[in-house]
């Protein structure tokens, strides 16, 4: 039986996925398209399709290019390499808004497999949560699970409430959910209020579609939501 990622590999191959999909998958959008959400895909995360045709992809770990070709990867060196891959240049173009992450081109990104292939499954996870909750909150008008790459999570928005999926940051390590109400965490039931932002609960807790999907309708609960 595999051993799962150690909390350091687990942050180690976030640190350096969050570098490609900002300075390079990210950066490629907005040069394209002026946008710059992610989507989540097999083994990872992705663009959307570019003007070209072309998806930009993350997949366990590797650069990977798709086009009616087929699928060509490479492992992640560095973010330099990774966007000579992929033709385009490293450094996301930031005018209003500074990316999350530092541009370090040649900088050596490192990966663990099996790290990856959790956070992929994360992401997964969450996209497939997210939109039951959107479906349930809002039937008719759910709105689409986006990765925003300055924070690298993937989230939606109703109501004012953000509800999402992070694959861990500073503050909170490990991969977690979140609720984060525009005006801030209510008053009351401390315990699940356990946050600045609003609440989370991380992938101990929480690593089931069900157990995410209660997790977030008990948020949206106690913030007296229908």
């Amino acid at each position: 039986m595999t051993e799962s990622p150690s909390q350091d590999a687990l942050t180690t191959t976030r640190r350096s996925l969050h570098q490609v999909a900002e300075h390079v998958l990210s950066a490629a959008r907005k040069r394209a398209t002026g946008q710059i959400a992610l989507v989540p895909g097999e083994g990872g995360v992705r663009t959307p399709p570019l003007p070209d045709g072309r998806v930009i992809a993350l997949i366990d770990g590797d650069i990977a290019v798709i086009d009616d070709t087929g699928v060509r990867r490479a492992p992640l060196t560095t973010p330099s390499a990774a966007a000579e891959f992929v033709g385009t240049e490293p450094g996301f173009p930031w005018t209003k808004h500074p990316p999350g992450t530092e541009s370090m081109p040649d900088a050596a990104l490192e990966v663990d497999l099996d790290a990856a292939r959790v956070l992929a499954g994360w992401f997964a996870l969450g996209d497939a949560v997210l939109r039951q909750l959107a479906a349930r909150l809002t039937p008719g008008a759910e709105p689409a699970p986006q990765i925003f790459p300055e924070h690298f999570d993937i989230a939606i928005t109703v109501a004012e409430v953000n509800y999402g999926a992070s694959p861990g940051d500073d503050a909170i390590p490990a991969p977690y959910l979140y609720v984060g109400p525009f005006a801030g965490p209510p008053a009351g039931d401390e315990e699940f209020w356990n946050a600045p932002f609003g609440a989370y609960t991380t992938i101990l807790d929480a690593d089931t579609e069900p157990a995410a999907l209660a997790f977030f309708l008990k948020g949206n609960q106690l913030l007296g939501r229908p």
